[in-house]
């Protein structure tokens, strides 16, 4: 069973709703006890970090969330979900992240370009062997929303795929273990996303 955590600052619906169309046993819950009992932990995000930051902290989650993780539960966040994995953040005002992926989330430098970076864009692929990229081919299409990015401090440990927007821009991240960040919407991105779900629930359940 997957939990995507509520913690009023997500995409749940939508994310519900892909992984109902795959047919992946999912919950959606708030429940302390119900994030301690996952099998596997979808943490979605839309919004500032501080804030999100500041709602998994006051509800006991991070503590949780950093717990489980620690302990191998499989992680995916996703757009701020993935953001909220690093380090810290200086979008707004400084704020701690979980800290389960150095690195620090920070402005996109993108001159002459609208931000936030909205739409549609390819990925380059770094780590063809990260188990959520099991069936994303290079150069396929995903959908982005967002202004900040994640400057990772250990690109050849945690790049797992990069789009350019300005700037190269992380766009898939892992800790190489069982914590895995997507910038994009995989809900949003067609065929594509579907499948990067389809991925994650596959290495979920060690297919």
């Amino acid at each position: 069973m997957i939990t995507v955590i509520d913690y009023g600052m997500g995409n749940l619906h939508s994310v519900k709703n892909a992984l109902d169309f795959l047919g992946i046993s999912n919950r959606i819950s708030g429940e302390l006890s119900d994030i301690k009992s996952a099998d596997a932990l979808i943490l979605p995000g839309v919004g500032a970090f501080p804030d999100a930051a500041e709602a998994l902290e006051k509800s006991g989650a991070a503590q949780i969330i950093t717990e489980k993780a620690l302990g191998g539960t499989p992680l995916l966040g996703i757009c701020l979900g993935m953001q909220l994995l690093a380090s810290d953040s200086e979008e707004v005002r400084y704020a701690k992240g979980l800290g389960l992926i150095k690195g620090s989330c920070r402005r996109i430098k993108a001159e002459g370009l609208k931000i936030p970076h909205m739409g549609w864009n390819d990925l380059t692929i770094d780590k063809p062997d990260c188990p959520i990229l099991k069936y994303t081919r290079p150069n396929d299409y995903v959908y982005f929303v967002h202004s900040y990015a994640f400057i990772l401090e250990n690109e050849d440990k945690n790049l797992a795929a990069h789009t350019f927007y300005g700037e190269k821009i992380p766009a898939v991240v892992t800790d190489g273990k069982n914590v895995f960040g997507t910038q994009f919407h995989p809900e949003k991105s067609e065929r594509i996303g579907l499948d990067i779900l389809r991925a994650f629930d596959g290495f979920c359940r060690k297919e």
